[in-house]
């Protein structure tokens, strides 16, 4: 996994050469984890710790872990995008963004790389964009989410089937509270697959 980052680092700095952009790489148990959690893309705090899932979101994930009985080390956490994408406002403050298509294409070799090297038992997605670069852009977390799902990665002249399980994006429950109940259950649902509960 540690070539892979150098070689990422090498290949972005040669992109970017008179703009700095920080890269915020997985993180975790690199062999066999047996979940591989994706998100969309780095926050502020990410970018700003150089790591995954921290923060606000790092909140999001400690409720994660209680709820499926894991703790952090046991599992590798990634995001789609490895830059934090930004917009600016009028006013002059800096905020997130969605990836952009340009993002996407950039990324999701990397991340297909990743999960070829990792060789997780299971990957859990969270949201729209993380869902769509594994399952196609025609994937919707609505009509995926709480279900196994098997998505077929290509990258390097190999390609591997894995198991995926969709969640709903943490965030979207702040702002759809209705999700609140559909989201613990999803969670109750995965935790019974970990358990190897029918």
């Amino acid at each position: 996994m540690q070539q892979l980052r150098n070689r990422m680092l090498s290949f972005f700095e040669n992109l970017w050469p008179a703009e700095h952009k920080t890269l915020v790489f997985g993180e975790g148990r690199t062999e066999q984890p047996p979940i591989m959690l994706i998100g969309e893309a780095p926050g502020e705090q990410e970018t700003l710790q150089r790591r995954p899932f921290v923060g606000k979101a790092g909140k999001n994930l400690d409720g994660f872990l209680a709820a499926v009985g894991l703790e952090r080390p046991e599992i590798y956490i990634s995001n789609v995008v490895k830059i934090r994408p930004t917009k600016v406002s009028p006013k002059g403050s800096v905020s997130n963004r969605p990836p952009n298509r340009e993002e996407l294409m950039l990324f999701t070799p990397w991340l297909y790389e990743e999960i070829l090297l990792a060789q997780p038992r299971r990957i859990v997605t969270l949201g729209n964009v993380a869902l769509k670069a594994l399952m196609g852009r025609d994937a919707v977390i609505g009509e995926y989410h709480g279900r196994s799902v098997t998505a077929e990665i290509t990258h390097g002249g190999r390609t591997q089937r894995f198991e995926v399980f969709p969640l709903y994006h943490p965030a979207s429950i702040i702002y759809n509270r209705a999700l609140t109940e559909v989201y613990a259950e999803d969670l109750h649902r995965l935790r019974q697959m970990l358990d190897g509960v029918n």
